[in-house]
């Protein structure tokens, strides 16, 4: 029989839907409005008064941002360094996370306590740079892989997740004769999606929106330039651009406000598409990370 609910359960309920509407609203409409700016014209967008869609819709805000020819292999490095570092980080952070999580591992304590401090304590701009020199890194792709190739946050996280996993399957992988990469490749990996998967967003959104590497240690080799610093750099030209013109409101194309616009929506897009792919083990991954039997 269907419940009778009182006319104040019912004032409750649309009063909380209403509050979760307008905090989803409120969460969203930010890229709206950065949406709305890159599709108007420029001169119109800076009077301002732009809330809900654009007044002079226009595509060449998008136009001056393609027509650029480094950004098509500047997109490919960024593409090529998110894919490439985000398997292999995943990779190797897994595997000292399944190490560290063995119980009978005799230096266990001595590596989580080693990887602690590298939480609290860096070395430094300058001596990272110098370190980056003398391994001969600087103008090369691998100085966007091995740096950043693990990383002890993730480590703990992927270590929780493991400790949780039932002993059976790892004592019953030793009975078979199966070898610690074995069962770490074949067992524990395939039943571990949902931390893999965390981490790997994770990992993947810092790439993608990586761009001060590049200018530290790529500056100077434009073949290996990533998407972020391209786009760093239009920005700082059309910014420039302004300043000699004044107010912004000549006969340039676009400004900085509908430039940033713009490039924001363009970064922003290809997270949006790979998120929902991994919202459902993104969650689980973080709650079941965080919890202890």
């Amino acid at each position: 029989m269907p419940l009778h609910r009182s006319a104040g359960e019912r004032t409750f309920d649309a009063a909380l839907y209403a509050l979760l509407a307008l905090a989803a609203f409120t969460t969203v409409y930010p890229f709206i409005y950065l949406l709305i700016i890159s599709l108007n014209e420029t001169a119109d967008a800076l009077k301002g008064g732009l809330y809900f869609w654009p007044r002079k819709f226009t595509l060449e805000n998008y136009a001056y941002v393609f027509q650029k020819d480094t950004l098509l292999r500047a997109s490919v490095n960024s593409v090529l360094r998110t894919v490439i570092q985000t398997v292999v980080s995943v990779f190797a952070c897994g595997m000292i996370a399944y190490v560290l999580s063995r119980r009978h591992f005799m230096l266990r304590r001595f590596f989580i306590m080693m990887l602690i401090v590298t939480m609290y304590v860096s070395g430094g701009l300058i001596p990272t740079y110098l370190l980056i020199k003398n391994l001969h890194l600087m103008n090369t792709f691998a100085v966007y892989i091995v740096p950043g190739l693990v990383s002890a946050f993730y480590i703990f996280v992927m270590r929780t997740f493991f400790e949780q996993l039932p002993d059976g399957l790892v004592e019953s992988a030793y009975i078979d004769g199966a070898n610690d990469f074995r069962i770490y490749t074949q067992i524990i990996l395939p039943v571990s999606l949902p931390v893999l998967a965390t981490i790997a967003l994770y990992v993947a959104v810092g790439e993608w929106n990586s761009w001060f590497d590049n200018y530290l240690y790529n500056s100077r080799n434009q073949k290996l330039a990533v998407l972020q610093y391209e786009l760093q750099k239009m920005i700082q030209v059309v910014e420039s651009t302004q300043q000699e013109d004044g107010s912004g409101e000549g006969p340039r194309v676009i400004s900085p406000l509908t430039i940033k616009s713009t490039l924001t929506i363009l970064v922003t897009v290809p997270i949006l598409l790979v998120y929902p792919f991994l919202q459902r083990y993104f969650v689980k991954g973080l709650t079941l990370g965080s919890m202890k039997d």
